[in-house]
Protein backbone atom coordinates (compact mmCIF):
# COMPACT_ATOMS: atom_id res chain seq x y z
CA UNK A 1 0.00 0.00 0.00
CA UNK A 2 3.01 2.81 0.60
CA UNK A 3 5.86 2.86 -1.64
CA UNK A 4 8.99 3.25 -0.34
CA UNK A 5 10.03 7.22 0.16
CA UNK A 6 12.39 9.02 1.44
CA UNK A 7 12.65 9.61 5.23
CA UNK A 8 10.62 12.39 6.37
CA UNK A 9 7.74 11.89 3.65
CA UNK A 10 4.27 11.31 4.67
CA UNK A 11 2.17 9.66 2.38
CA UNK A 12 -1.46 9.31 2.19
CA UNK A 13 -3.90 6.46 1.42
CA UNK A 14 -5.67 6.55 -1.45
CA UNK A 15 -9.41 7.49 -0.67
CA UNK A 16 -10.67 5.09 -3.55
CA UNK A 17 -9.21 2.38 -2.10
CA UNK A 18 -10.44 3.25 1.94
CA UNK A 19 -12.90 0.84 3.15
CA UNK A 20 -14.72 0.97 6.93
CA UNK A 21 -15.16 -1.98 8.72
CA UNK A 22 -18.76 -2.75 10.22
CA UNK A 23 -19.68 -3.94 13.10
CA UNK A 24 -20.59 -7.40 11.57
CA UNK A 25 -17.16 -7.46 10.92
CA UNK A 26 -18.00 -7.29 7.03
CA UNK A 27 -15.87 -4.51 5.38
CA UNK A 28 -17.88 -1.82 3.82
CA UNK A 29 -15.91 0.28 0.78
CA UNK A 30 -16.34 3.39 0.83
CA UNK A 31 -15.76 5.29 -2.39
CA UNK A 32 -14.36 9.55 -2.15
CA UNK A 33 -17.76 10.48 0.16
CA UNK A 34 -16.93 11.38 3.52
CA UNK A 35 -19.73 10.37 6.30
CA UNK A 36 -22.71 13.15 6.60
CA UNK A 37 -23.66 14.42 9.74
CA UNK A 38 -27.11 14.82 10.53
CA UNK A 39 -29.96 14.69 12.93
CA UNK A 40 -32.77 12.01 13.31
CA UNK A 41 -36.08 12.96 12.37
CA UNK A 42 -37.13 12.27 16.43
CA UNK A 43 -34.01 14.88 17.37
CA UNK A 44 -35.60 17.34 15.37
CA UNK A 45 -38.81 16.67 16.84
CA UNK A 46 -37.97 17.32 20.12
CA UNK A 47 -35.71 20.66 19.23
CA UNK A 48 -39.11 22.10 17.73
CA UNK A 49 -41.06 20.92 20.83
CA UNK A 50 -38.12 23.10 23.05
CA UNK A 51 -37.92 25.69 21.23
CA UNK A 52 -42.10 26.06 21.23
CA UNK A 53 -41.99 25.66 24.89
CA UNK A 54 -39.67 28.72 25.22
CA UNK A 55 -41.12 30.85 22.89
CA UNK A 56 -44.59 30.52 24.63
CA UNK A 57 -42.87 30.95 28.00
CA UNK A 58 -40.97 34.35 26.74
CA UNK A 59 -44.74 34.96 25.36
CA UNK A 60 -46.03 34.62 28.74
CA UNK A 61 -43.35 36.61 30.61
CA UNK A 62 -44.05 39.40 28.54
CA UNK A 63 -47.68 39.33 29.36
CA UNK A 64 -47.45 38.82 32.70
CA UNK A 65 -44.90 42.07 32.79
CA UNK A 66 -47.05 44.44 31.00
CA UNK A 67 -49.72 43.47 32.97
CA UNK A 68 -47.91 44.20 36.19
CA UNK A 69 -46.70 47.53 34.55
CA UNK A 70 -50.57 48.10 33.88
CA UNK A 71 -51.21 47.62 37.54
CA UNK A 72 -48.70 49.86 38.84
CA UNK A 73 -49.40 52.36 37.08
CA UNK A 74 -53.13 52.52 37.86
CA UNK A 75 -52.12 51.94 41.60
CA UNK A 76 -49.97 55.61 41.02
CA UNK A 77 -53.06 57.37 39.16
CA UNK A 78 -55.05 56.51 41.97
CA UNK A 79 -52.58 57.80 44.71
CA UNK A 80 -52.28 60.80 42.53
CA UNK A 81 -56.03 61.46 42.85
CA UNK A 82 -56.22 60.70 46.21
CA UNK A 83 -53.27 62.86 47.27
CA UNK A 84 -54.78 66.00 44.70
CA UNK A 85 -57.98 65.31 46.82
CA UNK A 86 -56.44 65.52 50.28
CA UNK A 87 -54.55 68.54 49.31
CA UNK A 88 -57.33 70.29 48.43
CA UNK A 89 -59.25 69.58 51.61
CA UNK A 90 -56.20 70.98 53.40
CA UNK A 91 -56.86 74.03 51.99
CA UNK A 92 -60.61 74.47 53.11
CA UNK A 93 -61.57 76.77 55.58
CA UNK A 94 -63.56 74.89 58.51
CA UNK A 95 -66.98 76.00 57.20
CA UNK A 96 -66.19 74.68 54.43
CA UNK A 97 -65.49 71.07 55.59
CA UNK A 98 -68.34 70.99 57.15
CA UNK A 99 -69.98 71.66 53.89
CA UNK A 100 -70.87 68.63 52.17
CA UNK A 101 -73.02 69.93 49.65
CA UNK A 102 -70.82 72.29 48.05
CA UNK A 103 -67.54 71.77 49.27
CA UNK A 104 -66.69 68.20 50.39
CA UNK A 105 -68.69 66.42 48.62
CA UNK A 106 -69.39 62.97 49.22
CA UNK A 107 -68.85 61.31 45.59
CA UNK A 108 -66.26 62.37 42.39
CA UNK A 109 -65.47 60.70 38.92
CA UNK A 110 -62.03 60.84 37.64
CA UNK A 111 -60.04 58.99 35.45
CA UNK A 112 -56.76 57.34 34.33
CA UNK A 113 -56.21 59.96 31.31
CA UNK A 114 -58.34 63.02 31.83
CA UNK A 115 -57.10 64.92 29.33
CA UNK A 116 -57.98 61.57 26.59
CA UNK A 117 -61.35 62.98 26.87
CA UNK A 118 -61.05 64.54 23.67
CA UNK A 119 -60.43 61.05 21.67
CA UNK A 120 -62.43 59.25 23.91
CA UNK A 121 -59.45 57.40 25.50
CA UNK A 122 -60.07 58.46 29.08
CA UNK A 123 -58.80 55.19 30.31
CA UNK A 124 -60.01 53.62 33.79
CA UNK A 125 -62.70 55.20 35.83
CA UNK A 126 -62.23 56.08 39.41
CA UNK A 127 -64.95 56.33 41.84
CA UNK A 128 -64.47 58.22 44.13
CA UNK A 129 -66.05 58.70 47.98
CA UNK A 130 -65.00 61.01 50.33
CA UNK A 131 -66.39 60.86 54.50
CA UNK A 132 -66.22 63.44 57.00
CA UNK A 133 -66.45 61.87 60.85
CA UNK A 134 -66.05 62.93 64.63
CA UNK A 135 -62.86 61.21 65.82
CA UNK A 136 -63.70 59.07 68.80
CA UNK A 137 -59.90 58.30 69.79
CA UNK A 138 -59.46 62.07 70.95
CA UNK A 139 -60.43 63.88 74.59
CA UNK A 140 -63.85 65.11 74.56
CA UNK A 141 -62.90 68.26 75.44
CA UNK A 142 -62.07 69.08 71.89
CA UNK A 143 -63.21 66.26 69.78
CA UNK A 144 -65.97 68.47 67.99
CA UNK A 145 -63.35 70.45 66.20
CA UNK A 146 -61.31 67.76 64.48
CA UNK A 147 -62.82 65.64 61.21
CA UNK A 148 -61.22 62.70 60.31
CA UNK A 149 -61.49 62.77 56.66
CA UNK A 150 -62.00 59.62 54.72
CA UNK A 151 -60.83 59.07 51.12
CA UNK A 152 -61.64 55.75 49.38
CA UNK A 153 -61.03 55.42 45.48
CA UNK A 154 -62.58 52.17 43.58
CA UNK A 155 -61.49 51.29 39.62
CA UNK A 156 -61.59 48.37 37.72
CA UNK A 157 -58.73 46.47 36.44
CA UNK A 158 -58.95 44.04 33.27
CA UNK A 159 -56.68 41.39 32.68
CA UNK A 160 -57.81 40.12 29.71
CA UNK A 161 -61.33 39.11 30.23
CA UNK A 162 -60.37 39.19 33.66
CA UNK A 163 -62.12 42.10 35.66
CA UNK A 164 -60.92 43.10 39.28
CA UNK A 165 -62.45 45.59 41.39
CA UNK A 166 -59.66 47.80 43.03
CA UNK A 167 -59.45 50.11 45.84
CA UNK A 168 -57.13 52.22 48.38
CA UNK A 169 -58.03 54.74 51.28
CA UNK A 170 -56.28 57.38 52.73
CA UNK A 171 -57.11 59.50 55.86
CA UNK A 172 -56.43 63.10 57.24
CA UNK A 173 -57.39 64.75 60.12
CA UNK A 174 -58.66 68.09 60.10
CA UNK A 175 -59.09 71.22 62.89
CA UNK A 176 -60.81 74.11 63.70
CA UNK A 177 -57.61 76.04 64.45
CA UNK A 178 -54.61 73.74 63.48
CA UNK A 179 -53.65 70.82 64.64
CA UNK A 180 -50.96 71.56 66.48
CA UNK A 181 -53.49 72.73 69.22
CA UNK A 182 -55.36 69.28 69.40
CA UNK A 183 -52.83 66.49 68.94
CA UNK A 184 -49.56 68.23 70.27
CA UNK A 185 -50.64 70.18 72.82
CA UNK A 186 -50.40 74.81 72.74
CA UNK A 187 -47.27 75.76 73.53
Amino acid sequence: MYSALPAGTIQFPDRRKMTNQLRSGARKRVFGRRPQAAYTFAEVLVAILIVGIMAICLLACFFSGFAILQSSRENLRATQIMLQRIEAIRLFTWKQVLDTTNYLKPTFLDYYDPLGSTSNAQGAPYSGFVTSSIPTDLPDAYRTNVRTISLTLYWTNYSGNQATVRSRQMETRFARNGMQNYLWGAQ
